[in-house]
């Protein structure tokens, strides 16, 4: 080969090489992220409590009090199908505590139960009977919606009401809960019923765009706080949000802005093109193992650190996080979706 001959065919084969490479690199997921608000805020808040205006053994008033003096930013108060107009407890909000009115609109079908929160409401919402469980669901979560109210389905595992097909079938709705306080729910599963985080994580892997709620649906402030009773403090939310203000965080919940959790505390999560990054704040002398998971459930990598970190590898669909302290608390960090997710029609 001559000399020129020789450079001809090392720059074809480095513009072939650089071909090469963009297409890998065009191939490769990508996290789908907007970067944060500046001067983004992290509120702590529960959506799903009872008073005496229902099932629960303590009046608003008192209710509210428990939640702010615990250093909740935010609370709903969602009693089954009772509109609590905030503007009544007006004496309680300040700059460092709000209330979202919201209502637990409770139906059924034979013996399921269907019960879907409704968040940021004007009135009540009535609570809708249809012809089969399926729809019965649906036309709850549309009634919400009619009302501009952010709905999420409660314990779907409570009297094992509502399994993963029903849970598929669902249109117009973005958040379930994946952990319930009360002692009667099952969020474990258990025989041939999933558990609740096994069900996000089939309805995400077929491509349904859902977020996962930590609640503590607290109905007893007197008396005994013990594991067989539904005492508050259990689970909630924490929302990243741009303003100190009820339609912002129930719309921030409703785009997954927002991790969940029983115990462990996140000081931030940061997503790139390719890498989900938490800051875990250390409580005590308590240990953190955080899962990065990814499609079926698949735990895709472990860390032990406060800083944990995953860097996408090529096939995800989504990736979320669970970051488990050593008394065995859990933080559930929202799934963040690639370029390679594909929201189904269902």
């Amino acid at each position: 080969m001559t000399p020129k001959n020789a450079r001809m065919a090392a720059l074809v084969l480095a513009v072939t090489l650089a071909g090469a490479t963009r297409l890998v690199e065009a191939q490769r997921p990508r996290f789908v992220h907007t970067p944060p608000p500046a001067g983004a805020l992290w509120l702590k808040g529960n959506t799903h409590t009872h008073t005496t205006n229902s099932d629960g053994d303590t009046p608003p008033e008192q209710v509210a009090q428990w939640y702010k003096r615990h250093k909740y930013d935010w609370l709903v108060l969602s009693d089954h199908n009772v509109f609590t107009d905030p503007r009544t407890l007006a004496s309680l909000m300040d700059s460092t505590f709000l209330l979202i009115p919201g209502e637990e609109v409770t139906t059924a079908f034979k013996s399921a139960q269907v019960h879907v929160n409704a968040l940021d409401i004007t009135r009540v919402i009535a609570a809708p009977k249809d012809t089969s469980l399926l729809t019965t669901v649906q036309a709850t979560i549309d009634a919400i919606r009619a009302e501009r109210a952010i709905p999420h389905i409660n314990h779907p595992n409570f009297r094992w009401s509502i399994d993963t097909t029903v849970l598929w079938r669902m249109k117009n709705d973005r958040l379930i809960e994946i952990h319930n306080g009360h002692p009667l729910v099952h969020n474990d599963g258990g025989g041939e019923s999933a558990g609740l985080e096994e069900a996000w994580d089939a309805l995400l892997t077929r491509g349904k765009k859902i977020y996962g709620i930590s609640v503590d649906d607290a109905h007893h402030f007197q008396g005994e706080f013990a594991s067989d009773r539904a005492n508050p403090g259990r689970g909630w939310v924490v929302v990243r949000t741009p303003r100190r203000e009820g339609r912002a965080i129930v719309e921030a919940l409703d785009a997954g802005q927002f991790y969940a959790s029983s115990g462990p505390v996140l000081d931030d999560i940061t997503v790139t093109d390719a890498t989900l990054s938490l800051r875990i704040r250390r409580d005590g002398d308590f240990k953190y193992t955080t899962q990065f998971i990814g499609d079926n459930g698949r735990i895709l990598a472990v860390n032990r650190t406060l800083t944990p970190s995953y860097t996408l590898t090529g096939n995800e669909t989504y990736v979320r996080a669970r970051v488990i302290d050593s008394g065995g608390r859990v933080a559930w960090v929202q799934p963040v979706f690639t370029t390679r997710f594909v929201e189904r029609a269902r």
